[in-house]
């Protein structure tokens, strides 16, 4: 049996979004399509907001990083990159303490590739510049598909040595450690297929969250080499609502799952989490896969139990 393929066809961005404030950044600002914008650069984008004053300016898009609660700015050029947009972008991310800076372009000139590679390379750590590519694609009659092609992101492990200019090796150590730790841990997942959506960029830090479908909680792995275990919990940080919802439901969701949890409200604090956890020596390397296939299993059980909820 045959198949015939398609041919890929590339569109032109106007022929869809003929205006950039009114087609794209609107489009943009939606929460399905920012959401692939998230996945590809790894940050959970929300609070996302259009057309914010900066001064005498308005930038195209504001948003906050899920995990970090830093600030992002989005900067949109349908065109070529050139030295005003470059100039604007700088703008909007001193009027706004923004520390993610996003420049969303038609295509790029070759100089402002290496100035957005030069500002990752030499701020300070906790700066993040993202120069991305959009596309649009269509296969013979098909529905144009959107593309955000990443040409120019942060160096995590630069930045996390930056990070840890001052510290102790030790302290710099197992940070990079625990970056190495979750950036294995993603490739494992995808190489896996797992249902999980683990599209959030590994960051330097004992936790990685996973995406479960509320804004109300999501998963959360963690890694301690202080204490020698691993944990994957459900962690919901401001609504005992539906805290007590899976209270209520403990005996049922504790008979659907074949390991022990561990139900936690956290004092004075809104927030609460709901846990499994297990030994595990993070510095032996090649107990890693264990490690990851455990984490894996056990936060998919979770997601399927826990999302009957949500």
């Amino acid at each position: 049996m045959t198949t015939n393929l398609g041919t890929l066809k590339k569109i032109d961005l106007r022929s869809y979004w003929a205006h950039e404030a009114l087609d794209f950044t609107r489009w943009l600002a939606r929460e399905e399509n920012i959401s692939l914008l998230s996945d590809e650069i790894g940050i959970s984008l929300t609070e996302v907001q259009a057309e914010e004053a900066i001064g005498r300016y308005n930038v195209d898009l504001v948003a906050v990083d899920e995990d970090s609660k830093k600030r992002v700015i989005i900067e949109n050029q349908l065109e070529y990159t050139d030295h005003k947009h470059l100039g604007q972008l700088i703008t909007y991310a001193s009027g706004y303490d923004a520390d993610v800076i996003i420049w969303i372009v038609k295509d790029v000139r070759e100089e402002h590739q290496k100035a957005v590679e030069w500002l990752n390379n030499n701020t300070n750590a906790q700066f993040s510049f993202f120069l991305i590519r959009m596309e649009l694609w269509q296969i013979g009659e098909s529905p144009f598909a959107p593309k955000f092609h990443i040409l120019v992101q942060p160096n995590e492990w630069a930045k996390t040595l930056k990070e840890g200019e001052g510290q102790s090796k030790e302290l710099t150590d197992t940070k990079l450690s625990q970056l190495e730790f979750w950036q294995e841990f993603k490739n494992f997942t995808e190489e896996h297929n797992t249902s999980l959506r683990v599209g959030r960029k590994p960051r330097a830090q004992h936790w990685y969250d996973i995406s479960i479908g509320t804004s109300d909680a999501n998963l959360s792995l963690t890694i301690s080499s202080r204490e020698n275990l691993i944990s994957s919990g459900i962690y919901i940080p401001d609504c005992p609502e539906l805290y007590e919802k899976l209270k209520f439901n403990k005996e049922s969701i504790s008979n659907n799952l074949d390991f022990d949890l561990v139900w936690m409200e956290l004092e004075n604090r809104k927030a609460s989490r709901i846990k499994t956890e297990r030994t595990a020596d993070i510095s032996i390397e090649d107990n890693w896969p264990e490690y990851f296939l455990w984490l894996m299993t056990v936060a998919e059980k979770m997601a399927k139990e826990f999302g009957k909820y949500f």
